[in-house]
């Protein structure tokens, strides 16, 4: 992620600014529930806390992981701007009133409940689509490429079909799968990375 976040920035006449990465122990790969969201918050303040007293202080803060974890936690106790790619994804889609859905490959009912909560939180709710899941396992299909691409693909056009005019891409480890789709479809494809380094952007300018 923290190459894509670079490439971004180097793609958006910002490549002076350094991305420096911090891995959150206390999370798995991939978060699949809310439970797991929740217990990855502790360590999610903990690196943004030190990132704070680093040597070079940072000039903002990105929460690398969908469910944004710690996010608002974070934001009581820094002082600098903090994003979550969850939230940055979900506020792009939404963008001019359109109507939105999430493609996800995690299935957990309490996870895509979450979705709606979080729509609701961020007075969108009433363009939120809802969330369209993949078929398989989430974790083959992260170690495959072809198998994430097609499966994602299906979703995305039952998405489509229901007239969503923007389809996030709902997970930090698929943001890549997002930018190898887009080109497939007519309607924007929202990587919650990207979206989050845009919003990174914002806020610095």
């Amino acid at each position: 992620m923290v190459a894509e976040v670079q490439q971004y920035f180097a793609d958006h006449g910002a490549s002076h600014i350094a991305v420096l990465g911090k891995t959150n122990q206390y999370a798995p790969l991939l978060l699949t529930t809310p439970a797991e969201i929740a217990q990855a918050a502790a360590g999610t303040v903990s690196l943004g806390l030190q990132a704070q007293t680093h040597t070079e202080p940072v000039s903002a803060m990105m929460v690398a992981a969908f469910g944004d974890p710690g996010l608002a936690m974070l934001r009581a106790q820094v002082s600098v701007p903090v994003v979550g790619i969850g939230e940055s994804a979900f506020m792009t889609a939404a963008h001019n009133g359109r109507r939105f859905g999430i493609v996800t490959i995690t299935p957990d009912a309490d996870l895509l409940a979450s979705f709606s909560t979080k729509a609701h939180q961020l007075g969108i709710a009433q363009q939120y689509g809802g969330t369209w899941l993949t078929q398989g396992d989430a974790h083959h299909l992260l170690a495959n490429h072809q198998q994430l691409d097609k499966a994602l693909t299906g979703a995305i056009h039952l998405a489509i079909a229901d007239g969503v005019a923007a389809v996030i891409i709902g997970g930090g480890p698929l943001s890549a799968a997002a930018q190898r789709l887009q080109p497939q479809f007519s309607i924007p494809l929202i990587s919650p990375v990207v979206a989050a380094a845009n919003a990174v952007l914002d806020k610095l300018n």
